[in-house]
């Protein structure tokens, strides 16, 4: 399998795209008609930028007039939690169940996205050995803009909204491991389950009970990618009962086995540094 970098720069065909691997994507999209992330469905405009982690599952409908960029880098190649202090893109572009995990970009912006697109993918036919270094400085730099334009929109948002869940996020963040049932987070907020579930779902568009998961998925991913902890201590640390009823749950949300996953994502550089 290919663990570097790849631009795919042409119309595509046909009324839907699915990604579903173990790369990071970047993705210029024009003119989509419609985007789902797993099981949720967003309303997109007609240009926006959307970063996807390591097999999130993703379809795109499109017809003739949807353009899509599309880059996508292995963990091997540059790894965003290696590189967390140039930019800080981990937990902002890729691997945030709470936001959406796309910006909407401006004629200006994708351009100057789709520019540094280009710059990578005239370096992929040279053979000169500094060329990667290049690269990964090219893609460092859509990473930072991109960082900053994620955080100038957030702010936008959260300043025009008012949350009437604001604690949700850290309650889910400090419980979701010995916590995992609706009714808990419910009792929190006096409510009712069925109230509850209303508020979060016109809140985050997914139910209480698929954050949660997601959660522990999302913890699961980064144990197996940031350590070298045994599938079995994994299963451990997020206190499943067994080994197997963590690979089925694993497989149930992302698709492939913790092994698969491990084995086609790689253990990240800072586990490496680690031991």
């Amino acid at each position: 399998m290919h663990r570097g970098i790849r631009i795919h720069d042409s119309n595509y065909s046909g009324s839907e795209i699915i990604i579903n691997d173990a790369y990071y994507y970047i993705l210029i999209l024009k003119q989509v008609k419609g985007l789902a992330i797993n099981v949720v469905n967003y309303n997109i405009s007609d240009c926006c930028i959307l970063f996807l982690s390591p097999f999130q599952l993703a379809r795109l409908q499109i017809n003739e007039h949807s353009r899509v960029h599309m880059l996508h880098f292995h963990a091997d190649f540059y790894c965003i939690e290696y590189h967390k202090k140039e930019v800080a893109c981990n937990g902002v572009l890729f691997n945030n169940i709470f936001e959406q995990p796309f910006i909407h970009a401006s004629p200006n912006f994708s351009d100057e996205v789709y520019q540094l697109f280009e710059r990578i993918a005239h370096l992929q036919t040279s053979n000169e050995s500094y060329d990667s270094s290049i690269m990964k400085s090219y893609l460092q730099l859509i990473l930072a803009i991109c960082n900053k334009e994620m955080f100038l929109q957030r702010r936008k948002y959260t300043n025009a909204a008012i949350h009437s869940l604001s604690e949700f996020r850290d309650l889910i963040n400090e419980n979701f491991i010995r916590h995992r049932t609706v009714q808990f987070y419910a009792d929190y907020y006096k409510m009712s389950i069925s109230t509850f579930g209303k508020r979060v779902k016109t809140e985050y568009s997914r139910t209480p009970l698929e954050l949660i998961q997601e959660r522990l998925i999302l913890e699961a991913k980064k144990l197996l990618h940031l350590t070298y902890k045994s599938v079995k201590e994994v299963a451990s640390e997020l206190e499943f009962q067994d080994v197997f009823y963590f690979s089925r749950f694993f497989k149930k949300h992302v698709g492939v086995s913790p092994k698969k996953f491990r084995d086609k994502v790689g253990i990240a550089e800072v586990a490496k540094k680690s031991i």
